[in-house]
């Protein structure tokens, strides 16, 4: 987790692949993921960050990144500020990560996982997307989340590269809707996904190949 890497959001790396180091995941309504904090750093071989509850703040009373996103949520819920805007990219495959996202980050918990307290963080899927730092509109159905699962069967099927024509990139790949969301396409069969590099799923938009 990264606070303000970018002056207008934040970036977090999320994964629900068995082996993550923390639980993370999506709720059922397909547009909220939870996020976990993360540990103390660790301090020589023998140190178990695991074994202890997850900081909000440094040895010297400064803020952890666990921290800024508390401070950042307790101010939006004072109303000091919009939700803090978070980009969340997933890791699909080993060395493979996925934008999945942009999203408010709205709410926080601490929870005991049986051994230690940890912290939840609560994201929704935003309506603003950020574009080159400057921020921009959509509508919600374009960004309506693709499963992992789904993700990794494209992936594998387009031999992660763009599909397009005569394009076969590999780099700046995008997870692209055949038959747009907001015209009734889903997100739940990779039928309907598929692999474009950056440049052609721009020029695709929401056209109906």
């Amino acid at each position: 987790m990264n606070f303000r890497l970018n002056r207008t959001y934040s970036v977090i790396l999320f994964s629900q692949r068995s082996n993550a180091p923390y639980r993370d995941k999506v709720h059922e309504d397909g547009v909220t993921i939870e996020y976990e904090g993360h540990d103390a750093p660790r301090h020589g071989y023998q140190h178990n960050p695991k074994n202890e509850n997850q900081p909000a703040t440094t040895p010297t009373g400064g803020l952890t990144q666990n921290g800024l996103f508390v401070k950042a949520v307790e101010d939006y819920k004072k109303a000091k500020h919009r939700p803090e805007l978070v980009k969340a990219y997933e890791k699909i495959l080993p060395g493979v990560w996925s934008l999945k996202g942009l999203f408010d980050l709205i709410d926080y918990r601490v929870v005991n996982d049986g051994k230690r307290n940890v912290f939840r963080f609560i994201l929704k899927l935003s309506a603003a997307q950020i574009d080159n730092g400057g921020t921009a509109k959509i509508e919600w159905a374009h960004s309506r989340l693709i499963p992992s699962e789904i993700k990794k069967e494209v992936w594998k099927r387009d031999g992660g590269k763009c599909v397009f024509p005569g394009c076969g990139a590999v780099k700046n790949l995008h997870f692209d809707h055949d038959l747009p969301f907001s015209k009734g396409g889903s997100s739940l069969t990779a039928k309907n996904v598929k692999l474009l590099c950056m440049k052609h799923n721009l020029q695709k938009s929401d056209k109906i190949e």
